[in-house]
């Protein structure tokens, strides 16, 4: 199997836009963007790289990205730039199974680029499963579970309108939400108590700031929301501010996760090192496909640390989630959030994914266990595939 070798790569770009209503919720929020993040575009869906990796043999792995351009700092254009001018020739020629290989000289020749690299990383590893006829959770040691807990997100609105939608997913089958939080210290106890005593003791929440506080604030903000139990409180401050997060992090007793400060594996062990987080959030482009992923959550497990997987997907890297959530099911300690199924019109694999009562379940067959749409990658398309054959 591992004479195999990979010719050719095909970078499609990709909008999906959100759901009509997803859209309204969100022009009705706080900033438009349902979250206290500053950006100043409108924010109607999602943007995406769907990379295919072809063998000798003419067998084809999977991949996706999403990239938005307030936190991952890349546009799909940019992203297949790279790859073209750069990553493939670290991955033409090579076997899909020699991912360590493929990933070490990816991070010694080219700087940052998470995304990217995450890109073909992901379709490194589902090549390899369909030409091995294992599923990726297989190839990483097995599945621990084949259902897989999900967290809910409420976006930053007024709390009547985050209940409503807290009921929703409650009525659903959830018992862990995230709570859009950071219009100020006041209103987010007003939101945090009122799930607490609407939902009860049963429910876990956890809160993302998305950078609203300076580092004396998100002491104040963090230590009031206490009394109602906190899972952990995600980014309260810049992102750019690694003291910042360390000094909050020693004042407060609620675990801190970086997200918009954390996106290489060399981030999260700084961020770690200074004391600064106790919760490592991982994803698709961050740190940088799942050869990375793999290496950052064994990290954290060796420091007791606990592990969130998180992003808004389509399909294809929904279900990279589930089977690294399945493979190391065991180290998480929190739901996973996975939302591109509820914010998005439509996705790119002709079978959907399961999802029903608060919960995923992880996807049989080779691979990722999905296959793509055609027609619905020509659907969404923004732009000709870019092939690149070295």
């Amino acid at each position: 199997m591992n004479n195999t070798r990979i010719t050719r790569i095909d970078l499609t770009p990709l909008h999906v836009p959100f759901h009509q209503h997803v859209r309204d919720l969100m022009a009705g929020s706080a900033g438009g963007l349902g979250m206290a993040i500053p950006a100043e575009e409108e924010w109607l869906g999602g943007d995406f790289v769907v990379c295919a990796l072809h063998d000798d043999q003419g067998r084809v792995g999977w991949s996706e990205v999403f990239v938005w351009l307030p936190e991952t700092g890349a546009s799909p254009g940019q992203i297949i730039d790279i790859v073209r001018g750069a990553l493939s020739r670290y991955v033409l020629g090579e076997s899909p199974f020699n991912v360590e290989r493929i990933a070490h000289r990816m991070e010694s020749n080219v700087a940052r680029s998470e995304a990217a690299k995450g890109l073909l990383d992901m379709a490194c590893y589902d090549l390899a499963g369909r030409i091995s006829g294992l599923a990726v959770c297989e190839l990483m040691g097995g599945a621990c579970a084949r259902e897989i807990p999900l967290c809910a997100l409420v976006p930053l609105m007024d709390t009547a309108s985050m209940l409503g939608i807290g009921r929703m997913f409650f009525d659903e089958g959830y018992r862990s939400f995230r709570l859009k939080v950071g219009t100020g210290i006041e209103d987010d106890v007003e939101r945090i108590r009122a799930f607490r005593e609407t939902f009860g003791a049963g429910v876990r929440l956890r809160v993302d700031y998305n950078q609203a506080y300076t580092p004396a604030r998100a002491v104040r903000a963090i230590r009031a929301i206490e009394p109602y139990g906190i899972d952990f409180a995600e980014q309260p401050v810049a992102a750019s501010d690694y003291a910042g997060m360390a000094y909050v992090q020693r004042l407060v007793d609620t675990p801190l996760m970086a997200h918009e400060s954390c996106f290489s594996l060399r981030d999260f062990t700084a961020l770690a090192d200074l004391g600064a987080v106790r919760v490592l959030g991982v994803n698709s482009e961050r740190p940088g496909g799942l050869t990375l992923a793999l290496r950052a959550i064994a990290v954290a497990e060796s420091r007791g640390m606990g592990v969130v997987i998180h992003n808004q997907p389509l399909g294809l890297a929904s279900a990279m989630h589930l089977h690294l959530a399945a493979a190391r099911f065991h180290a998480l300690g929190h739901a996973v959030e996975l939302f591109g199924h509820i914010m998005m019109e439509d996705d790119i694999i002709a079978s959907p994914i399961e999802y029903s009562g608060g919960k995923a379940v992880l996807p049989d067959g080779p691979g990722w266990g999905v296959e793509p749409d055609p027609s619905a990658l020509d659907r969404y398309r923004t732009a000709e595939t870019t092939t690149i054959t070295g």
